[in-house]
């Protein structure tokens, strides 16, 4: 019975009505127009049906999308609401039409203690799509060659620097849209920092998309910046009031910042007729001003410091007669055509079984800790001359790679600095240095220390002299002097003359790094 009376009573209680504060309309839309009416309903019986119908998006038509949002406007303008309900912001499709995002992509820090890059190449123009992850463009720094990829899927909206050059971490390298339908609002484009966009906001909507005539492309700013000039008084001849190279070179010309070139008939005025290969009595030799970047920069940083140590130098002499016959072998049985043995690997082994009974020879000093570190692995390097200036890969843990290891490893980083695609740590943590000027010339050379080394080893050409044996007679032998140079702040004279009497009786006598092979 108290059962039957308490559902009597549920049934004859009214049902509570929600109250949901409804902001003033706009006016209906066009077609809603001669719609009938219906009682409006509470706010809690909509959210099932919208949610329904936005998750139902295969099987509704985008019309009737179209319709109920036009219908139910106004629950946009609730404070704290997203596109749509709160329930629904994360996982809401953007709708059509709506403003992406105009992104800058900036120049991270690609490694300790590096200010600026400079810019090498792009891989990506203005207007490309652009993929997560893809090769925006390569840059070097003081230390490596580095290729900058994208963090977002977009287009190429403007790129700012040009090929040469510097670029300071942190500066935006280009800027991107990023979203579906590629559209950026035009207060989004004028808000950026690079007015050379060229778009103008101040006249009317249909006038905003005129260039104002400061489109160009990076080339060509890179020229307006060469020149000293503002882009923005440069008078574009191209489509869209594009400016043009040629357009920077008048303007520059007109300004007496850039002299165009003599005709083919003023040059020949006033020049000395010659016998048939000779040169102009009078020519103009002007100084040129070259600006050091990549590998020079830090060939200048080291070598600064360097000099500031004090180091000294030993000199020693090395027969290499069975180490040319020991190579010429290994040579003749070689059956890989990509394996070219040379001397260089052998000497390189032979170092690392000298500095496993000399490890003093092996480690880096800090200066600010009086603090002498005893490197674990013996990271040889090997100085190379390139055409972006002198650099010092190495190869890593000689003590556990053999011969044909270290060839191959050689190869690899020769080919690499050649095509200047040495990588961070291809160029670091190095333990000790040879400088290998005999392959170019040279008897003999006084190396400078590459901090934090404490050594540094250059090696001269192979050359056959005179010698004398145990009884006087004279005889042919292949001699290359090893001139070691050593930080006497922690290394003495004592300990490189042991050095090097171990490394000298390796490779005079090769059959004996058979005993030390693993």
């Amino acid at each position: 019975m108290a059962w039957n009376r308490l559902a009597s009573n549920s049934r004859l209680r009214p049902r509570p009505t929600l109250v949901v504060p409804r902001p003033t309309n706009p006016p209906p839309p066009p077609h809603l127009l001669g719609r009938p009416t219906t009682p409006s309903q509470p706010l809690h019986r909509l959210l099932l049906p919208l949610s329904q119908i936005r998750f139902a998006a295969a099987a509704t038509s985008s019309s009737f999308v179209r319709l109920l949002d036009a219908d139910l406007s106004w629950q946009r303008a609730l404070p704290g609401r997203g596109r749509w309900f709160a329930s629904d912001a994360s996982s809401a499709p953007v709708p059509a039409g709506e403003v992406a995002e105009l992104v800058e992509v900036p120049l991270a820090q690609t490694g300790e203690g590096i200010a600026e890059c400079e810019l090498l190449r792009w891989f990506v123009s203005e207007g490309d799509q652009v993929d997560e992850f893809q090769q925006l463009c390569e840059v070097q720094s003081d230390k490596a060659t580095i290729e900058i990829t994208s963090r977002f899927k977009g287009t190429v909206h403007q790129i700012h620097f040009a090929p040469g050059d510097i670029v300071k971490v942190g500066e935006s390298l280009l800027k991107m849209i990023v979203g579906d339908n590629q559209v950026v609002s035009h207060d989004s484009i004028a808000s950026s920092s690079d007015i050379s966009l060229g778009v103008d906001t101040t006249g009317p909507l249909g006038e905003r998309n005129a260039p104002r005539g400061s489109l160009s492309t990076p080339a060509v700013r890179h020229l307006v910046k060469h020149y000293g000039l503002n882009i923005n008084d440069i008078q574009g001849t191209g489509k869209d009031g594009r400016i043009l190279k040629e357009d920077v070179l008048n303007y520059a010309a007109s300004k007496g910042v850039y002299q165009e070139p003599l005709s083919a008939l003023e040059e020949n005025i006033g020049q000395v007729e010659l016998p048939v290969g000779g040169k102009p009595l009078l020519e103009t030799h002007e100084d040129k001003i070259v600006l050091l970047r990549g590998y020079q920069r830090t060939m200048v940083k080291s070598m600064t410091l360097a000099a500031k140590v004090p180091h000294f130098h030993y000199l020693e002499e090395i027969k290499c007669d069975a180490l040319i016959e020991l190579k010429e072998l290994f040579q003749k049985e070689n059956k890989d055509q990509y394996i070219k043995h040379t001397f260089l690997p052998f000497l390189i082994k032979s170092l690392s079984i000298a500095l496993s009974k000399y490890p003093l020879l092996n480690s880096s000093f800090i200066e600010e800790t009086n603090e002498v570190i005893f490197k674990g692995s013996h990271n040889i390097g090997v100085a190379m001359a390139t055409g972006q200036g002198l650099v010092v890969p190495s190869i890593k843990k000689v003590q556990s790679l053999n011969i044909v290891e270290i060839t191959k490893e050689l190869s690899r980083l020769h080919e690499m600095a050649s095509n200047n695609r040495l990588s961070t740590k291809d160029i670091t943590d190095g333990t000790i240095t040879l400088s290998n000027i005999g392959a170019i010339g040279g008897k003999f050379g006084s190396p400078v220390l590459n901090l934090p080394e404490v050594a540094i080893i250059a090696l001269g050409r192979i050359q056959k002299l005179p010698r004398f044996d145990d009884e006087g007679n004279v005889y042919p032998s292949s001699i290359i002097n090893v001139t070691v140079g050593a930080d006497h702040r922690v290394v003495d004279g004592a300990t490189v003359a042991r050095f090097c009497n171990e490394w000298k009786c390796m490779v005079e006598k090769p059959e004996l790094l058979l005993l030390h092979m693993r």
